[in-house]
């Protein structure tokens, strides 16, 4: 009677190791949702050239050619994407909260951020920028802005960094999203947007007779693709892919598809080091 009694916590024990040997679904890591055949993955949607939703919903820009590049190379196809919203305010949550699997939304890599998520990379190097309307000539460049209004987007430290190092008289107006900063430039409401170049770029190549960048770049930021810390098999698959897409020439070609028209001129290939 004892051994009828234990075989069927024999069997459900049997049972549970084989469903754990023959799929990826109690793997949380990177690997294993890879291997069941989807992946979410967060982006923005309002960046033109990086990272934008069409109206007729399709995704495009230079950094969902990364992310898609990436998933590839873990063994899922575009049809197995899931692609969500990753504002700046949001990343580290969506990460945290396991709602994306990874994020590539223009992602600069800090130590702050190293605190909450690990990054691989980094798959695109830039510095900060300003955007004006084209009719601007008052605003040169950062140390041009004091009394003016500049906009940047919730959580982001871009403008931030504007009023610590080159305008400490500056106005700061802060919006959800960068496209929502330019609609505000367009009419008026502020004097400049600031964020990456790379960001700005993409606004430029929509309207090169409205917008127009001014003055060089004035800080060095570095994209990385954000995942959940501590999954260093995760951090060093997607490095590796980063690498791969670089070393066939697919990263060269993503870029001049997505911002060769934008009129900035185009970075080298950073050096991947989170690995």
């Amino acid at each position: 009677m004892l051994f009828r009694r234990l075989l069927p916590a024999t069997a459900v024990v049997a049972a549970l190791t084989l469903v754990a040997a023959c799929g990826g679904a109690a793997d949380d890591t990177l690997k294993g949702k890879a291997d069941d055949g989807a992946l979410t993955v967060g982006i923005r949607f309002d960046q033109p050239g990086m990272a934008q939703r069409r109206i007729d919903g399709k995704y495009v820009g230079f950094d969902v050619d990364v992310a898609k590049y990436v998933a590839q190379q873990l063994g899922v196809p575009e049809s197995g994407i899931t692609w969500k919203e990753a504002r700046s305010a949001d990343r580290e949550r969506l990460i945290a909260d396991g709602e994306v699997d990874f994020v590539v939304a223009t992602y600069s890599i800090t130590d702050q951020r190293k605190e909450r998520v690990a990054f691989a990379g980094p798959y695109f190097q830039t510095g900060q920028g300003l955007l004006v309307r084209f009719t601007e000539e008052a605003v040169t460049g950062p140390q041009a802005l004091n009394d003016k209004k500049l906009c940047s987007v919730s959580g982001s430290t871009s403008a931030q960094k504007v009023k610590a190092e080159f305008a400490q008289g500056v106005r700061l107006v802060e919006y959800g999203q960068y496209s929502d900063c330019v609609t505000a430039l367009l009419a008026g409401n502020v004097d400049a947007v600031t964020t990456d170049e790379a960001i700005l770029a993409g606004y430029v190549a929509e309207n090169p007779e409205l917008l127009k960048l001014v003055g060089d770049t004035f800080t060095t930021e570095r994209y990385g693709v954000g995942l959940a810390k501590g999954d260093d098999r995760g951090r060093a698959d997607v490095s590796a892919a980063i690498q791969k897409m670089i070393d066939t020439g697919e990263w060269r070609k993503a870029l001049e598809r997505n911002i060769g028209q934008a009129g900035v001129q185009l970075p080298d290939p950073p050096q991947v080091t989170e690995k």
